[in-house]
């Protein structure tokens, strides 16, 4: 029920409550009234004056009297009081509309701010009227958003200069070792070290561009349109990867949907055991789409599988090329889908993530 519907049954069950007990309190006095009047009717006439019939014959009148008037006070009262009630229900639905206009003006706002491409974005509410609790709840609402308007502007700033200050020097950096390297007079240490160096490097651009992914995925989508999850799947997966690629499209990015997939099954082949198994499915539901990946890995202690989406996660990093990064990633992107992301150890070892995605 809504605020408004609830408001009217609580107005109406007051009313018929207060009604109730009216109707009763009426009914008792009506009828003690009449009893007393009837005692006074039935009492021994006056000399001289004719005679009144037998006590017992009007007592059965005066019965007969109390009844149908007390019969008649109830039936028309409630009648009367239903009439009532159905009437100030009524009038308790306008004037809970009324109340509550500018609670929905708040509401709609949320609501467009949310499905906003920008979280931020300039829509205020801006409530205008009275200073009451309702408009102290608007105002406290504009100043938060004006808040998360400002922190999403450094957001963008800070990714926007990280990728650029951060990626040159190691582009520079791979350019150099690469020229010392391949001269004509490097000796064998020369381009052993020059290698090592290359692979931190390389190491490190990976790094960056995990970090800077991240925090573009925790933004809201700029754009929306249908995405066929299957194709992006085949495009990922290397031929030894089991697959069972059902009809999914997904509603989001592209490129961020082929990297959450790319991430799930380079994490999936990553940590797996000798001679161990990928499997990449994808199907699709009422309302929404799911991309599972399970693998053969190690044991995994159930205990430990929601620590494995923290960033830098210490079984992440088991690999030496790993950044750790990548189930955070794929949270982020899920989450910035409007998805959710489930992982599952196996008892006999490796790992299910399910990815649950809107349905385009």
């Amino acid at each position: 029920m809504s605020l408004r519907l609830r408001l009217t049954v609580l107005y109406g069950s007051l009313f018929l409550l207060a009604g109730g007990v009216l109707l009763g309190v009426t009914y008792l006095l009506f009828t003690q009234q009449v009893g007393r009047r009837v005692t006074l009717i039935t009492g021994v006439a006056p000399a001289g004056l004719p005679m009144l019939p037998s006590p017992e014959s009007l007592d059965e009148q005066a019965r007969q009297v109390r009844a149908a008037a007390a019969t008649s006070l109830l039936t028309q009262g409630a009648i009367a009081l239903g009439a009532v009630a159905v009437l100030a229900a009524g009038l308790g639905w306008l004037v809970a509309g009324r109340a509550l206009a500018p609670l929905r003006q708040v509401t709609d706002t949320a609501r467009g701010i949310a499905a906003a491409a920008d979280p931020g974005g300039h829509a205020r509410i801006a409530l205008r009227g009275p200073d009451d609790e309702v408009k102290d709840l608007a105002d406290a609402f504009d100043v938060m958003v004006e808040r998360l308007d400002r922190s999403f502007d450094a957001q963008r700033r800070f990714v926007a200069n990280a990728s650029h200050e951060l990626r040159t020097p190691l582009t520079l950096n791979r350019s150099l070792v690469e020229v010392a390297m391949h001269r004509r007079t490097a000796s064998d240490d020369v381009r052993q070290l020059g290698g090592k160096l290359l692979e931190i490097n390389a190491r490190h651009e990976k790094l960056i561009s995990g970090l800077l992914l991240l925090a573009r995925s925790e933004s809201a989508l700029t754009e929306r349109c249908p995405v066929d999850l299957a194709a992006v799947v085949a495009h990922v997966v290397p031929p030894e990867v089991l697959t069972d690629l059902g009809e999914a499209t997904a509603l989001g990015d592209a490129l961020m949907l082929e990297r959450l997939a790319h991430n799930l099954v380079e994490n999936g082949i990553r940590h797996n055991v000798p001679d161990g198994w990928v499997r990449v499915a994808t199907r699709s539901l009422p309302g929404r789409v799911e991309l599972a990946v399970a693998n053969s890995g190690p044991v995994i202690p159930p205990a430990e599988v929601p620590a494995l989406f923290d960033p830098f996660h210490r079984r992440a990093r088991v690999a030496a090329e790993g950044a750790g990064l990548g189930l955070s990633i794929v949270r982020s992107v899920a989450h910035a889908h409007g998805g959710e992301v489930a992982a599952t150890a196996r008892p006999e070892g490796g790992l299910v993530v399910v990815v649950s995605l809107p349905r385009g």
